[in-house]
C-alpha cells in the first residue's frame, strides 16, 4: 500500500507546482535574482553603476552598432573578486569611431558624429596602447565593433547594462523593505491580538493613524527626514508597509488564541513569549506570506516613484524609476524606446510577484 503523504508543507507544494502561472512566475524571479547578483557579468559595460558615457552617440534605438576605440586605464588592469560584484571604478576609456587610418607610427581616427558631417581627427601614440610594438597592431586589439542590444540613453550610456544593474535596487527595495514590514507588523499584530484590551486599542490607534496617511507622501516624509539615498529609501518604505502586516496578524493571532492547544499550553504554565512564538504564529502565517508578496510589489512600484520624483536612488547609481524619469520626455520626441523598456521591466517584476502571490493564496487554501 502507498504511503499519503499528509505533511501540510508537501499538500502545499504539490498545489503551487500545479498552477502554471505561479511555477513561471517563481522562475522569473529565481532569474531575476542571479541576474541581479552577477550583473557586472553580464552587464556588456561592466563599470561602478554601468556609467560608461560616449555622448556622441547618445538616445540610439536597439541594436545601434559603432567602432569603439579602447585606450587602456594609465593605473593598468588589476582585477579583484569584489568587481564582479560592485563594478570596475578604473576601466579603459571607449570613443566611438567613424574611421581610422595609421600614419607616421600612429593612429589617426575620426571621432563618430551624429550631425551627418565628419567627426574631430584626433592621433594616438603607439605608447598609449601597452603590450603592442607594432601600430599595424592596433586595430586587431583596440578596435572593437560594439553593439547596444537596448540602445543607449541620453549620455550614451548602454541602456542594457543599466538595466541589469538597475534590477538591484528593485530586488533590494522588496527584499529589504519587506523584512522590515515582517518584523515591525508581526510584533505589533501579535502583541495586540494576544493581550487585548488597552494594549490592542493603543496599538490599533497608531495603526489607524498611520493608515490614514496616503503611502506616497508619508514614504516622501521619510525620506526627507532621513535625506535622500540608497538605504534612506529602504527605511522609509518598509516603515510604511507594516500597517497591513499587523492588521492580518491581529486577526489570525485574535483567532488562533481561543483554539485549545493554546489554552493547554497556558494551563501547562508556559509563558506568553513561549505561546506566542512557539504556538500561535506558525499557525497564523499564511496569508502573511500572501500579504508579503503583495508588498513586495508595492515596494518596487513605490520605489520607482521615488525615483521617478526625484527622492530615491541617486545618480550614477542606475534605478528603472530613475531611467524613467531621466527619458519620459522622449516618449514625446519619437523615441518612445528610452522609457518604455525600464516600464515593461517593471511592469514584469510586479507582475510575476503579483501572480506568485495569488499561486500561494491558491495553494495555502485548505478549502481547495
Amino acid at each position: 500500500m502507498k504511503n499519503t503523504s499528509t505533511s501540510l508543507t508537501k499538500l502545499t507544494l504539490q498545489k503551487f507546482k500545479k498552477n502554471g502561472w505561479g511555477v513561471f512566475s517563481f522562475i522569473f524571479l529565481v532569474i531575476c535574482v542571479w541576474v541581479g547578483l552577477f550583473a557586472y557579468v553580464l552587464a556588456p559595460d561592466n563599470s561602478k553603476n554601468a556609467n560608461q558615457m560616449h555622448l556622441s552617440i547618445h538616445s540610439k534605438p536597439p541594436g545601434f552598432e559603432v567602432k569603439i576605440l579602447k585606450i587602456p586605464d594609465a593605473g593598468g588592469n588589476k582585477n579583484s573578486f569584489s568587481e564582479y560584484f560592485t563594478g570596475k571604478k578604473n576601466v579603459a576609456q571607449e570613443i566611438p569611431i567613424s574611421d581610422y587610418t595609421i600614419q607616421n607610427n600612429s593612429l589617426k581616427i575620426r571621432e563618430y558624429s551624429d550631425e551627418g558631417g565628419e567627426g574631430i581627427p584626433k592621433d594616438y601614440a603607439i605608447s598609449l596602447f601597452p603590450g603592442v610594438k607594432d601600430i599595424n597592431k592596433v586595430p586587431e586589439s583596440y578596435i572593437t565593433n560594439k553593439t547596444f542590444l537596448l540602445g543607449t540613453d541620453k549620455y550614451g550610456r548602454d541602456l542594457l547594462s543599466r538595466m541589469l544593474i538597475g534590477i538591484r535596487i528593485s530586488l533590494a527595495i522588496g527584499f529589504v523593505s519587506v523584512f522590515i514590514s515582517l518584523i515591525i507588523g508581526i510584533t505589533m499584530g501579535a502583541i495586540a491580538g494576544y493581550f487585548g484590551g488597552k494594549i490592542d486599542a493603543v496599538i490599533m490607534w497608531i495603526i489607524n493613524v498611520t493608515w490614514s496617511i496616503p503611502t506616497l507622501l508619508l514614504v516622501i516624509a521619510i525620506t526627507l527626514a532621513l535625506g535622500k539615498g540608497f538605504w534612506q529609501v529602504f527605511i522609509a518604505v518598509g516603515l510604511t508597509m507594516w500597517v497591513e502586516v499587523a492588521r492580518v496578524v491581529r486577526g489570525q493571532v485574535m483567532s488562533v488564541k481561543q483554539l485549545q492547544y493554546v489554552n493547554a499550553a497556558k494551563a501547562l504554565g508556559y509563558n506568553d513569549f513561549r505561546i506566542i512564538t512557539k504556538h500561535i504564529l506558525p499557525n497564523s502565517m499564511a496569508p502573511v506570506i500572501i500579504i508579503s508578496a503583495a508588498n513586495f510589489a508595492a515596494a518596487i512600484l513605490i520605489e520607482s516613484g521615488l525615483s521617478f520624483l526625484g527622492i530615491g536612488a541617486q545618480p550614477p547609481m542606475p534605478s528603472w524609476g530613475g531611467i524613467i524619469k531621466d527619458h519620459y520626455s522622449y516618449i514625446i520626441l519619437g523615441k518612445p524606446f528610452l522609457a518604455i523598456i525600464p516600464g515593461l521591466a517593471i511592469m514584469s517584476l510586479v507582475t510575476a510577484f503579483m501572480l506568485m502571490g495569488n499561486a500561494l493564496r491558491d495553494a495555502l487554501d485548505v478549502k481547495n
